[in-house]
């Protein structure tokens, strides 16, 4: 095969394979914790952590797609966020933006080698998304949800920033416990 075929073949493989790169998806729940106690929320102070990436951090459309997901996700489980007052429960989340790399070895004996055999390496840009629900009273962290995903080409791109986070928040709160 011609070195810019090669290079084409790797290319499109490597794009196709990033596109259909599943989003992981997790939560720890504190067993303790009777969940039927929390109505109300509000916001946890700001993160003062940086995401690790400026398209994000100088993006004021990212915080208000991300809070405006979940408050849309705690309004669906009949949660009241409060204006004065202490809430049951104070949400807070950070995200990261982190440079990945994979590679992908080859294994001749199984029949996974077709032309040159060679391991192939994939950079990726890789975002994680994590956000506490800490019991307003006692301030200790209940409950807690990450996402993590490929984010090659979504943070350019407002449409896609806005799905991406939609899918991350729907999936982490299908894993909030029930409080009703």
């Amino acid at each position: 095969m011609q070195p810019l075929g090669r290079f084409t073949a790797v290319a499109v493989t490597a794009l196709a394979l990033a596109a259909c790169a599943p989003m992981n998806v997790s939560s720890h729940v504190e067993r303790s914790v009777d969940f039927t106690q929390y109505h109300t929320w509000d916001w946890g102070p700001a993160d003062a952590l940086p995401t690790g990436d400026p398209r994000l951090d100088n993006n004021p459309f990212f915080k208000d797609y991300l809070e405006g997901a979940f408050e849309k996700q705690l309004a669906a489980r009949h949660f009241e966020r409060v204006a004065s007052g202490t809430p049951d429960l104070l949400f807070h989340y950070h995200a990261n933006i982190s440079q990945r790399f994979e590679v992908n070895g080859i294994d001749r004996s199984r029949g996974y080698c077709y032309d040159d055999c060679e391991p192939r390496v994939s950079a990726y840009e890789e975002g994680t998304l994590v956000v506490d629900a800490v019991d307003a009273r006692t301030h200790r962290v209940v409950w807690r949800g990450w996402a993590q995903t490929d984010v090659n080409g979504v943070i350019d791109n407002q449409d896609h920033l806005a799905s991406t986070i939609n899918e991350a928040v729907t999936k982490m709160m299908a894993r909030f416990p029930n409080t009703l």
